[in-house]
């Protein structure tokens, strides 16, 4: 019978995918080597289709994925694709809808057999009309109904699960309660996560998207000069990235492969502690005063001021573990000035206190904005200065004694700390 033009399509479909790896593999190859002439047999429609339904078995199509959690694990892979899967207020693989990216794992070398699976048509993979048993599909494959029939079987069961459900010793597994008590064994649910394969390359698209594109890059040079952009930027602060595979990253899956093994791993990060004691700073000349009496300040001053006595020798080691602890000040520093910054703006306008200007601005940006407008007075253009200053002295007033701290120790402790303002401001990042 003659094809359909739908069929016709398909079946051309094929036959170019089938021409252009045959033509790639001979590129190399003289017309008159005889390996020529085997490439050409085997790329024929027929000896490929049947030869690629014997070996579709050695893969399979996943969208959650075991090995990414141990590459020595072998257990069992699931294909969810998000409509099978029930919808969730948090994000998920059930977010991605009918066009995402379905994984393959299994040998390496029968990747070719999903690469020919995923060849669209009108919008739809191949698979798709496999797994939904499309009569012209398989009127393209082959004019025999029940060799095409049979191929049709073959490559629908490259979502199938294979063997038993099973974990692993290498597998990751975890007990969720169930239940309101913690002491019944029976009141938890055993866990074997698996690896969103899916759902982590359209992560990975849309950072690399939203960093390097043409159009990314524009929008961050806008919001550099001032000027608009029709596109927002996006950041993604302290993010990380994850090797999967090593040199070999399509032993873990294909999506892996093209990422060249990169997985991103957005910060998971706890909210802001909003202490139930957390009150404004009145009474009190200096936030240094309040910031002093907190546990981790005071437990990191103990062990600087401990090493230094020490009187350690004076090399790049020492100076290292120093910058180290400095940091941790610092950091502790910048954790109270975000608790504070969390109570509501106009606090620092109360008769009550009596910080300064720059540390009232640090502390309480948008309520001295307010302020300032109202009283037709500026903001001040050196509150980063003035707290950098104020931290250098409060740090040197700490270990003086007994310590022979002066201008030198000063003009570090207040470098490192305007450095860490500024990355801060900056978000630390420079994508360009």
């Amino acid at each position: 019978m003659p094809l359909s033009g739908r069929q016709a399509e398909l079946r051309a479909l094929i036959a170019g995918f089938l021409k252009e790896r045959c033509e790639t593999k001979q590129e190399k190859l003289e017309p008159d080597d005889p390996k020529y002439a085997e490439l050409t047999q085997q790329f024929q429609p027929a000896t490929w289709l049947d030869d690629a339904a014997r070996r579709v078995h050695q893969i399979q199509a996943v969208t959650h994925s075991l090995k990414p959690i141990h590459p020595e694990a072998k257990g069992t892979n699931l294909y969810s694709p998000p409509a099978s899967l029930s919808a969730l207020d948090v994000v998920g693989s059930h977010c991605l809808g009918a066009d995402f990216a379905g994984d393959v794992v299994g040998n390496a070398a029968a990747l070719d057999v999903y690469k020919f699976l995923k060849l669209t048509h009108q919008e739809r993979s191949l698979l798709d009309l496999v797994l939904a048993r499309d009569a012209d599909l398989a009127m393209a494959l082959s004019d025999d109904e029940a060799q095409a029939a049979g191929w049709l079987d073959a490559f629908a069961g490259l979502v199938d699960p294979r063997g038993r459900v099973a974990s692993h010793t290498m597998a990751k597994q975890l007990y969720w309660p169930v239940g309101d008590d913690p002491h019944d064994a029976a009141g938890f649910h055993l866990l074997a996560p698996l690896y969103a394969s899916s759902l982590a390359h359209r992560v990975y698209l849309t950072i690399q998207e939203d960093r390097f594109s043409d159009e990314a890059k524009a929008a961050r040079q806008a919001k550099r000069d001032g000027a608009f952009s029709e596109r927002p930027v996006r950041e993604y602060p302290q993010l990380a990235v994850q090797q999967l595979g090593g040199t070999k990253p399509q032993n873990i899956s294909q999506l892996n492969s093209e990422r060249r093994g990169n997985n991103c791993l957005l910060a998971s990060l706890p909210p802001v502690w909003m202490s139930v004691d957390l009150k404004p700073l009145h009474g009190t000349d200096t936030l240094f005063r309040i910031y002093g009496r907190r546990d981790e300040v005071r437990q990191t001053l103990k062990v600087l001021l401990a090493f230094l006595k020490t009187d350690p020798a004076r090399n790049v080691e020492t100076r290292a573990h120093r910058a180290e602890m400095v940091e941790s000040l610092i950091d502790e520093l910048l954790q109270f000035t975000a608790e504070l910054r969390t109570l509501a703006p106009g606090w620092s306008s109360a008769p009550e206190c009596q910080l300064n200007l720059a540390e009232r601005h640090w502390l309480d940006p948008d309520g001295v904005a307010i302020a300032r407008a109202a009283a037709g007075q500026p903001l001040p253009t050196d509150t980063a200065e003035q707290i950098s200053a104020a931290f250098a002295n409060w740090l040197n007033a700490r270990l003086r004694d007994p310590l022979p701290v002066g201008d030198p120790e000063f003009l570090e402790w207040r470098k490192r700390m305007h450095e860490q303002i500024k990355a801060d401001e900056r978000g630390d990042r420079d994508d360009d």
